[in-house]
């Protein structure tokens, strides 16, 4: 494992207790970070809460969210690192198709829910003149995967989300980007159909599908003062199936 300095760095992962957000705050923590776990998931948090700070947060919850924000800033003393790991996938249906709540559902959490945590901590980074966030998109928002049309608008969303709140950050030491993964192999596979997870697995190259430590790696690379002339991009992790 490459050394990646994050001593003394405070940092919030949303969708923290699971999958790639778990990942990711192992990560942060080996590489120094004091970090706290934000997920809804109350089972998952408590299994979380013997390595981490934990706060139950719904991303939904744009009022619950700045109350959160203003707590984990006074118990880890600031706030330099935020990650935006929460999502769901929804069904799998064509558009013409898709059932509106799950359409609603899907929207909020990947695309909003990153909204009203940036609306809370980017204020505490500006303050501090500093801060690195990254923001988990797909390459379903740039490719658009048939069958998944909310979670691709979603996360298409989230790739312009990152690029123009980047730009009105570049003066203020706070650097945003976003990471754009092909299928990686987590317990949201739950949520598709397996003719959907074929469907992916046939478009990387690789022949495989992506492990959660291989993004957390990424993502702390991305939170590092290594990341200094990089704002507003959307890095892939896709095992050859992106090439742009």
């Amino acid at each position: 494992m490459n050394t990646i300095d994050l001593k003394g760095r405070r940092a919030v992962v949303t969708g923290g207790a699971s999958g790639i957000g778990l990942a990711t705050a192992r990560r942060l923590a080996t590489s120094g970070a004091r970090v706290m776990l934000w997920d809804r998931d109350a089972s998952a948090l408590a299994a979380a809460g013997a390595e981490f700070e934990t706060m139950s947060v719904d991303v939904t919850d744009a009022t619950g969210i700045e109350r959160a924000a203003e707590r984990a800033r006074a118990t880890l003393g600031g706030i330099e690192i935020l990650v935006n790991s929460a999502g769901i996938t929804g069904p799998n249906a064509t558009t013409w198709e898709y059932p509106l709540d799950a359409w609603r559902a899907v929207i909020e959490i990947n695309l909003n829910g990153i909204f009203y945590c940036l609306r809370a901590i980017v204020p505490i980074m500006r303050a501090a003149k500093y801060g690195r966030i990254v923001n988990i998109a797909s390459i379903a928002g740039k490719e658009g995967n048939p069958n998944a049309p909310a979670y691709s608008a979603s996360k298409a969303g989230v790739i312009a989300l990152t690029k123009s709140v980047a730009k009105e950050l570049v003066n203020d030491g706070v650097i945003v980007n976003c990471i754009t993964p092909a299928a990686i192999e987590t317990a949201m596979f739950a949520q598709m159909t397996q003719a959907h997870i074929d469907f992916m697995l046939s478009k990387i190259p690789m022949g495989r599908f992506g492990q959660a430590d291989e993004v957390a790696s990424f993502i702390a690379w991305l939170c590092s003062d290594e990341i200094s002339f990089s704002t507003g991009a959307a890095f892939d992790i896709s095992g050859g199936r992106a090439t742009y």
